[in-house]
């Protein structure tokens, strides 16, 4: 019933941008606070970044601060996230989901982990 799927990734050079999106259907978008979370081959998934549910407040992971920007559409019912000064440690796969804002936690009751979207960066 609630689905999500990202989109947007890619092969780019160590220094490049990327525009991810996610849209989510089968929920009322802006009752949730969303994130983007990543996982690279022989890793954990990870945290990102994720944004309060009007969008007002955001966090970032340290390895990403300052390079990558989260933002959401609740009228389109989309979430995007801006990368730039892609580094090779970057690569992974790329999720989103409805989290708990304090901590950036997937919500417990998150069970619907779309396909990710994939963003390799070449040095």
């Amino acid at each position: 019933q609630v689905q999500v799927v990202e989109s947007g990734g890619g092969l780019v050079q160590a220094g490049g941008s990327l525009r991810l999106s996610c849209t989510a259907s089968g929920l009322i978008f802006s009752d949730y606070h969303m994130g983007w979370f990543r996982q690279a081959p022989g890793k954990e998934r990870e945290v990102v970044s994720c944004i309060l549910w009007n969008g007002a407040r955001s966090n970032y992971a340290d390895s990403v601060k300052g390079r990558f920007i989260i933002s959401r559409d609740n009228d389109k019912n989309m979430l995007y996230l801006e990368m730039n000064s892609l580094k090779p440690e970057d690569t992974a796969t790329y999720y989103c989901a409805a989290v708990e804002f304090a901590g950036c936690r997937p919500r417990s009751d998150f069970t619907y982990w779309g396909q990710g979207t994939q963003v390799t960066v070449s040095s």
